[in-house]
């Protein structure tokens, strides 16, 4: 069986949270909203190993929590990039000689609930590209390149936001990243829009995230999140 490595990636300048450090150090119900994305990944039985990518600024910082909360899982904590697809590619280059999958989540999104991690991990004994998505509840419209006129909306039926972890056999991800580097218009917002674009004869398996799993991400965010993480400690 492979080996199942979370991979948490903690480099985002968190630039609408409007703060003076990154909302992944935010201090939230107790812990950083770091520490609570690591807790659940430290805690699942199906993950063997965690990676955490993050500035260099910040390492220190995460090796002192490593200790503090007994984060026995975490073996590496390794630089990331400019933008969310080179720190992907820093954990994949780390792990791309070993037969494993890796669970790419946003440290961001610390609501991510054990029964996702459980379905991604499950998924990937059949795929290779696993997407966790919850179905779009609003109207969804188109617009012109002017942004000033709308044409049809777009049936809901077939619409999915995105969540994560996405979990991927490291080699497939990596092959689509090779494939993507050599594209001089290369620019994804995630994991598996690259395996998507880039090897689209692979078949990307679809779980049921959560709507709870949100990813914080402006100011009126953290109230909400420490609700539900309030309530989970319950």
């Amino acid at each position: 069986m492979r080996k199942n490595v979370g991979v948490i990636l903690a480099g985002g300048k968190g630039s609408r949270m409007g703060g003076v450090f990154p909302k992944q150090y935010l201090i939230i119900a107790g812990k950083t909203v770091l520490e609570h994305s690591v807790t659940v990944f430290q805690n699942n039985y199906l993950i063997d190993e965690i990676a955490i990518v993050a500035e260099a600024t910040y390492h220190n910082d995460i090796e002192e929590s490593i200790k503090k909360h007994h984060f026995t899982k975490v073996k590496h904590i390794i630089e990331g990039g400019r933008d969310r697809s080179d720190s992907s590619l820093a954990a994949l280059r780390l792990y791309q000689g070993e037969d494993c999958n890796v669970l790419i989540h946003d440290a961001a999104r610390p609501l991510v609930s054990a029964r996702i991690i459980n379905e991604v991990v499950k998924a990937l004994k059949t795929y290779h590209a696993v997407n966790v998505v919850i179905p779009v509840t609003d109207t969804i419209i188109r617009t012109d390149a002017t942004q000033l006129f709308q044409s049809e909306p777009l049936a809901r039926s077939m619409l999915y936001m995105v969540q994560t972890p996405q979990g991927f056999y490291v080699k497939t991800l990596k092959e689509a990243f090779d494939v993507a580097l050599k594209d001089v218009r290369f620019k994804v917002t995630d994991d598996c829009s690259i395996v998507s674009k880039y090897l689209p004869d692979e078949k990307i398996k679809m779980v049921a995230g959560d709507v709870s799993n949100i990813k914080l991400t402006q100011p009126q965010d953290i109230e909400m999140v420490e609700l539900l993480l309030k309530k989970r400690a319950l």
